[in-house]
């Protein structure tokens, strides 16, 4: 454990975010956009029902991006994957099988600390 001033942070060591060494009770975020209001439920329920995750948020938003030298301004939906560290590959296999976007953002994000009895949970439905 790292110490922080007034804290410490599971999960990460002495020398900083760069050396998080991720193991059997480390969490993470994917961050992933659908095109299709179909699409992000159908890949959340893939990946809940598998235990690839534990939740999946799904909100609609709205991006502004270039792609292939355009400019490009369209509906999607963003899904927050709550899952654990040893899912992460998994869980981006069975999202590449099941989009439609040639290049889907995939982001994955460490959770470094969060509320104990909700970390446990998260633990508990994606290793049952």
């Amino acid at each position: 454990m790292c110490e922080v001033p007034g804290r410490r942070i599971p999960g990460i060591t002495p020398g900083g975010l760069d050396s998080l060494v991720p193991d059997s009770t480390s969490r993470a975020r994917i961050i992933l956009t659908t095109t299709s209001r179909d699409e992000g439920p159908a890949i959340a329920r893939d990946l809940v029902e598998k235990r690839l995750a534990a939740c999946v948020n799904i909100t609609e938003i709205r991006s502004i991006y270039r792609w292939e030298g355009s400019m490009c301004d369209d509906p999607e939906v963003l899904l927050i994957i709550k899952t654990t560290t040893d899912r992460v590959s998994d869980a981006i296999s069975a999202i590449r099988s099941a989009h439609s976007y040639e290049l889907p953002e995939i982001i994955v994000v460490p959770v470094i600390d969060g509320y104990p009895p909700y970390l446990t949970w998260l633990d508990g439905e994606t290793h049952p």
